[in-house]
């Protein structure tokens, strides 16, 4: 019998006793049964971290810079979307509002979290990155002051609002839609999910088709041939930010709309984490890959709770097949760059 460390053996053993036998079951049925009710849920869910992973993607493909403040980016706009909803008297319960209105609410809010979450990512750029573009500072500074402006947002938002979540705000009762093989779409997941689509398919329209999108890409692929051929780098870069910044807003509305009691001073943490790790996933540096990344994720996590038996292994599988498909493929599933994409 192996000798024990004094005080280590114990707290696992506890650990493991205190979980049960049942901590995990390999549940096939329950997989099976659900399968498309989770396929859909997690669509609506991974919409969500396409949105931001896009923010990522771009930075990345731009500047070759891991932005991991955008989570914050992502966490004022949702403070954004709860003020304005509860000022127009959103609040636990869903509000009696025609259709006109209700919409009409939505699109304020979603356009002033947009606005708040642009400007903060441009702020960002200009107060955190680029006194380093200047000085010529290595990627590690930039990797360093990312995190630190993550953090320094974060706890300002801890200082002014404090540690709970913000109480809840209802946008409205999601009723079934259709069903498909057996499963209800419902109005929320169709709001979040087609309108997540519009907006990446609007912002891929933007980089592959616009004049500022063609300057975006020829900076991405070589940026002082782009500043020799008249393209104003700078402007690029601020742009990279905004676009970033107000996917990130956009993203916020569904969000709350999603988990109507998740605005929280560290709320943006974990799903910017799966954000990133969508566009990893998708490919980074890659727009539609942030696209691809986001979905499966969010899908994937579904399909790990069901067949697990338990929501705390979401993340878990999420990440195993993030790092199962690297292994793989490095680059990602698509693993084009920004500055090859096609024009």
């Amino acid at each position: 019998m192996p000798v024990a460390h004094e005080g280590r053996v114990p707290v696992i053993s506890t650990i493991v006793l205190a979980q049960g036998p049942d901590w995990i079951q390999f549940d096939v049925e329950a997989f099976v049964s659900q399968f498309w009710s989770n396929t859909i849920d997690g669509l609506a869910y991974g919409s969500i971290y396409a949105l931001v992973a896009m923010g990522y993607t771009m930075v990345y493909g731009v500047l070759q810079l891991i932005n991991f403040a955008h989570s914050e980016v992502f966490i004022v706009g949702a403070y954004a979307v709860f003020f304005v909803l509860s000022a127009l008297g959103f609040g636990p319960s869903a509000p009696n509002l025609s259709v006109a209105a209700l919409v009409g609410d939505l699109v304020l809010a979603m356009l002033v979290a947009m606005l708040v979450s642009g400007l903060v990512a441009v702020a960002l750029e200009r107060v955190a990155y680029r006194p380093l573009r200047r000085r010529n500072a290595p990627r590690l500074a930039f990797l360093i002051t990312a995190i630190g402006a993550s953090f320094a947002i974060q706890y300002a938002l801890f200082a002014w609002r404090g540690a709970n979540p913000e109480p809840a705000v209802i946008m409205f009762r999601p009723k079934p839609v259709f069903e498909i093989f057996g499963a209800t779409i419902d109005s929320q997941q169709l709001v979040i999910f087609g309108a997540a689509i519009v907006l990446m398919i609007i912002t891929d329209m933007f980089v592959n088709r616009t004049r500022l999108g063609r300057g975006l890409r020829a900076v991405a692929q070589d940026p002082d041939t782009a500043t020799l051929m008249g393209v104003n780098k700078e402007r690029v870069i601020v742009l990279t930010f905004l676009i970033g910044g107000i996917l990130a807003g956009a993203a916020a509305l569904f969000y709350v709309m999603k988990v109507p009691a998740g605005v929280q001073f560290n709320g943006g943490f974990i799903l910017g984490i799966k954000a990133f790790a969508a566009a990893v996933l998708g490919g980074i540096g890659n727009i539609r890959g942030a696209l691809l990344g986001g979905l499966l994720l969010g899908v994937i996590g579904n399909y790990g709770q069901t067949l697990l038996g338990n929501a705390q292994w979401t993340d878990v599988v999420a990440f195993v097949v993030l790092v199962g498909i690297l292994m793989i493929r490095p680059t990602g599933i698509l693993g084009e760059s920004l500055g090859r994409a096609r024009v």
